[in-house]
């Protein structure tokens, strides 16, 4: 099993599960087949998007354990 970190980029974390994707668009990061948002960290893209790093770090990784 992955874990994911607010360190890791976009686009590695999809490379990861792209089941994650879903979960981004649904807090509000549209943007995923952008280049630049593949290059961002999740905590550069939470950032941007207003929102904590760690809840979504915490969210997406309950994902992941649940699989």
């Amino acid at each position: 099993m992955n874990t994911i970190t607010k360190d890791m980029t976009i686009g590695e974390i999809l490379t990861i599960d792209s089941g994650i994707a879903p979960i981004l668009m649904e807090v509000g990061m549209h943007c995923l087949g952008c280049p630049s948002s593949q290059a961002e960290t999740l905590a550069e893209a939470a950032m941007v998007h207003g929102m904590d790093a760690d809840l979504l770090v915490e969210k997406i990784n309950a994902y992941i354990k649940a699989k």
